[in-house]
């Protein structure tokens, strides 16, 4: 019987989940820059931004791979999002609670609260709904791609170090999106624990 296109495979090591592999082992060399930035080195934020925009780069070309070679695994479809929380979790608690960097690279905490109590919030009701189910089944949704998408940019924008007006409209858009995309996550969440009426 010929697997379907659409299923995901059972194979682990291919480019798709290579390439979310190094996303993760960009992480630490991206925090390190940003831990070890000081004025008199400003390439520290050159290198962290273009760290950061490979790491962005894999995010993007990991899921055409795995769309248009089928390359869809189990594994991928858990160790991709996994490489996103860690990319964007390090990047907004550096950004926010390093001392170190000046102001104009650093993001409101407000922000970064919003993102992190949203990561907590998915990561516990994934938990709930594994106990309750015996099942996990990432199914990523289109405000949450888009939640992706603005933190990252967010992110971008204050590596850039562009205008404050810029960053402050990016940081309004990605706290809106985080809370919508939490409480739709919430939302799916509830569903799936759900007993079905029909039995």
């Amino acid at each position: 019987m010929e697997r379907s296109v659409n299923t995901p495979t059972s194979s682990k090591l291919n480019l798709a989940n290579n390439l979310s592999i190094l996303r993760i082992i960009l992480v630490p060399f991206f925090v390190s820059a940003l831990v070890y930035y000081t004025p008199q080195n400003d390439w520290l934020r050159v290198a962290a931004l273009c760290i950061f925009l490979v790491a962005c780069i894999t995010d993007a070309a990991d899921g055409y791979v795995a769309r248009k070679f089928n390359q869809k695994t189990v594994f991928g479809e858990y160790i991709d999002p996994i490489a996103d929380k860690l990319l964007l979790l390090g990047g907004f608690l550096a950004m926010t609670f390093i001392d170190s960097l000046p102001e104009t690279m650093r993001i409101p905490a407000w922000v970064t609260i919003a993102v992190i109590t949203r990561d907590v919030v998915i990561l516990v009701g994934s938990v709930i709904v594994f106990f309750a189910t015996n099942t996990l089944k990432p199914d990523p949704l289109k405000v949450g791609k888009m939640t992706t998408f603005f933190q990252m940019m967010t992110l971008v924008l204050y590596l850039m170090q562009t205008s404050l007006w810029l960053k402050y409209t990016f940081c309004g858009v990605t706290l809106v999106l985080t809370l919508v995309s939490g409480i739709q996550y919430i939302r799916m969440g509830a569903r799936l624990i759900q007993p079905d009426p029909s039995r």
